[in-house]
């Protein structure tokens, strides 16, 4: 069964092992006042660093459309670990070395943005995944590149994108899940999943989807001291549609395929190793209870008994950069890094978000502010 619903709410999925007390969590970050929006123009702020911060406060004065026009210039082009050759070639190099028997698709390219020590560790990973999937669309999307972040064609560093983030709920992009941050989340380390995601890369028109996958009979819980953050898991069906799934298939092995289909495209590229495609998908968002990372690609092996093994091909922000190029450069322990089989799927719910080509405009666009998902239920 296959039905369409509200989306959970991503401060769910983000639970215990992210979540501490309140009393031995670190204080939140300082505005950097250097950073200011002053009356009647935009300044570019003052800094030395390239992690400087822009002042909220004083964009919160202007109105949406002067926020937009002041932010394109005080936001901050996010510093990383430029991989040479790119890490997604780098990965492919050495899936074309792997027996013939495995077939592996690969989106294109994709920048690794790590989560920082006493900077984002433990509450980034979300920002941090947007900031790949942000990477792809630059690189591959004309139409992406010219309307995200106000066509800057760079990635953002997180406070930027908590503004825009901000802007997107004052545009009216779901209106329920601002109310879950009280509308603020700049200078912030809020959790966030594949709602905020969605919300975010919606608010630039484009085409933001999120499936869900879960447990008839489970649903999401949280336990512990952080309970008073998080928004209790809700359910509305808007419209049913009909499907058939195998009841011999499992859960895990029906999302496994659902991947399969996303990236398999008849418009891949196909290099001297047939066996190793590149497709002109998105990468997807992966999220699950505690965690989120980037989904590049996946493989299948078809064994002679007839049935198939598969591996997700996984980018983790709480990886280092230099460990997963080394470790692929080398060829060692990268599988281990970057594999994740059938049997790693032992959550009750999973959900992805991925962005379809163009952008909307018109009455499209509207719709655009009323997130909902398709739930495959189990």
């Amino acid at each position: 069964m296959l039905i369409v619903t509200k989306n959970v709410r991503s401060e769910v999925q983000h639970a215990n092992s992210h979540f501490e007390d309140e009393e031995t969590n670190p204080a939140p970050p300082q505005v950097d006042n250097a950073s200011v929006c002053r009356t009647g123009d935009c300044d570019i702020p003052e800094s030395s660093s390239s992690r400087s911060r822009m002042d909220g406060r004083a964009l919160e004065r202007r109105d949406t459309g002067g926020q937009i026009r002041c932010l394109v210039d005080l936001q901050i082009k996010e510093s990383f670990y430029s991989v040479e050759g790119g890490m997604i070639n780098l990965l492919r190099s050495r899936l074309e070395q792997e027996p013939k028997n495995w077939v592996s698709l690969l989106c294109g390219y994709v920048d690794h943005f790590e989560s920082i020590p006493f900077e984002d560790v433990g509450w980034g990973c979300g920002w941090r995944n947007i900031q790949m999937i942000s990477s792809h669309l630059i690189k591959y999307r004309q139409e992406a590149r010219k309307t995200l972040f106000g066509g800057s064609e760079f990635v953002p560093d997180i406070p930027s994108l908590q503004k825009w983030l901000e802007i997107a709920w004052e545009q009216g992009f779901d209106i329920a899940g601002s109310k879950d941050f009280s509308n603020k989340i700049y200078g912030k380390r809020n959790w966030i999943g594949t709602t905020e995601c969605a919300t975010l890369f919606r608010s630039f028109g484009l085409r933001a989807k999120i499936v869900d996958f879960c447990s008839k009979t489970i649903a999401p819980k949280v336990y512990g001291p952080m309970d008073k953050y998080v928004s209790t898991w809700k359910e509305k069906s808007f419209d049913n549609v009909s499907i058939t799934h195998d009841a011999n298939v499992k859960g895990q092995e029906a999302l496994i395929e659902w991947v399969w289909n996303y990236f398999s495209n008849p418009k891949c590229t196909r290099h001297e190793n047939i066996h190793v495609l590149v497709c002109q998908k998105s990468p997807l968002y992966f999220q699950h209870q505690g965690h989120s990372r980037i989904i590049v690609g996946i493989q299948k092996k078809c064994q002679r008994n007839g049935s198939k093994e598969y591996n997700l091909l996984i980018l983790d922000p709480g990886h280092r950069t230099k460990h997963l190029e080394k470790s692929l450069r080398d060829n060692k322990g990268w599988q281990r890094l970057i594999k994740r089989g059938v049997h790693t799927l032992k959550k009750p719910f999973y959900q992805f978000c991925f962005i379809d080509p163009g952008v909307a405009c018109g009455e499209e666009a509207e719709q655009l502010k009323i997130l909902r998902s398709i739930r495959h239920e189990f």
